[in-house]
């Protein structure tokens, strides 16, 4: 195993955090646009351009099971070279889509290109940090890269307003030219060439078998894929909810942003709790508080039409507080006992719980038509299951220690 670093640079953190970023600019900054591409390419049904989001995530889930184990023969820098280049194709290919299909295949491309950033940024982590202080530097990763969801539907309107929905791809492009240059520039090669592994035809194999032999990694990697399900639900339908359901087209951006500093904020708080609570424990009080409030919903507004405005944020706020002290803590979990594997742990790990993601996030989202109730149940049944995969595996580590 890779010896770890026991200090964080600074700009090691901003770097990771900006590979994840153009990920998130290429999801969020879209969500105002959505009608106006929609219109463009013959496709006047929201509950169908969800797909603009969740095939994003398909992409994003097949790439990093091919990139990860690339990364770990090849190295990790070179394969975010690769993953660029198909975005920038995928993105070409979104400007000129000429009908809904292609639409889709260009998003699924924009995916599969960002998976290699975002998943080896997580495995360049895992080479250089470890144990609780991995998941304080994934804290801090996360922080930075909620940045972009504050900001990006504000910018994506500003553009659409002044350009068309087209000058938004052009953004991402050129905040990928710009953080390709900077990681070119500034960023190491974090595997050493003693620790690669020879690429064939049974990395997969034995990658899963090796995977599947440590239990709280597949555990916690289900957990990470029922939370992150849910959380799509509310990426694919906020455009529909606030611009349709509230009639808040202009206000969209912004509420969208004070909801994402919510998260923002927590993920900073954990990044300074996670050492010395531990995360397993930030975890558990974290899904408790999750599953509540999105309970405490239900049964407010059980048969009810929607709340207000103001009601409606304040539970997001307080729902979407919770995960900043899930998503990064949950990751390094998972990849705690398999740092020997980081690359084709990474892109496994994270090929599991996107494609649970999805038909989560497809099959809720349907539903989210003239109401948000459907969104708060997905948010309470993927919590409640999360939080008793959580206690089981607290049971089966105290029965270890007994």
């Amino acid at each position: 195993m890779q010896k770890s670093q026991s200090k964080p640079q600074f700009e090691f953190v901003a770097i990771m955090a900006s590979l994840m970023s153009i990920v998130a600019l290429a999801i969020d900054a879209i969500l105002p646009a959505m009608t106006h591409i929609g219109i463009s390419v013959n496709s006047l049904d929201p509950t169908v351009n969800q797909m603009f989001i969740t095939m994003i995530f398909l992409g994003l889930g097949v790439g990093q099971l091919v990139f990860g184990p690339l990364s770990d023969s090849f190295g990790r820098k070179p394969i975010v070279y690769l993953g660029f280049s198909i975005f920038i194709i995928g993105s070409i290919l979104c400007i000129m889509a000429p009908s809904f299909e292609w639409m889709i295949i260009g998003r699924v491309l924009q995916g599969i290109g960002l998976s290699a950033p975002r998943t080896i940024s997580i495995s360049m982590i895992r080479d250089s940090f470890r144990g609780d202080y991995m998941a304080k530097i994934m804290s801090f990763v996360t922080a930075f890269f909620i940045l972009v969801p504050i900001v990006a539907p504000a910018m994506g309107k500003f553009f659409l307003d002044h350009y068309g929905w087209e000058a938004i791809f052009y953004v991402q492009l050129f905040f990928t030219l710009l953080v390709s240059l900077w990681f070119w520039k500034r960023q190491p090669e974090t595997l050493k060439k003693e620790y690669t592994i020879p690429f064939s035809k049974h990395v997969f194999v034995d990658g899963f078998k090796e995977l599947f032999r440590h239990k709280e990694t597949v555990a916690f990697t289900l957990v990470s894929g029922l939370i992150t399900g849910a959380f799509m639900v509310y990426l694919s339908t906020a455009q529909q909810i606030f611009e349709i359901q509230y009639n808040l087209a202009d206000d969209f951006p912004y509420i969208f942003a004070g909801l994402a500093i919510s998260v923002g904020l927590s993920t900073l708080l954990n990044g300074t709790l996670v050492v010395r609570l531990g995360m397993r424990r930030l975890v558990y009080i974290a899904l408790s508080l999750y599953c509540s409030i999105a309970l405490i919903y239900i049964g407010m507004f059980w048969n009810a039409p929607n709340p207000s405005l103001g009601v409606l944020i304040t539970f997001l706020t307080l729902q979407f507080f919770t995960l900043g002290f899930l998503f990064g803590n949950l990751r390094a979990i998972a990849m705690e006992p398999i740092g020997h594997i980081a690359g084709i742990g990474a892109a496994i790990t994270g090929f599991i719980s996107t494609m649970m993601a999805i038909p989560i996030a497809t099959y809720i989202g349907s539903f989210v038509q003239n109401s948000t109730l459907p969104l708060f149940i997905g948010f309470s049944v993927c919590g409640v299951i999360s939080l008793g995969v959580f206690l089981m595996m607290k049971g089966r580590s105290l029965l270890a220690t007994a």
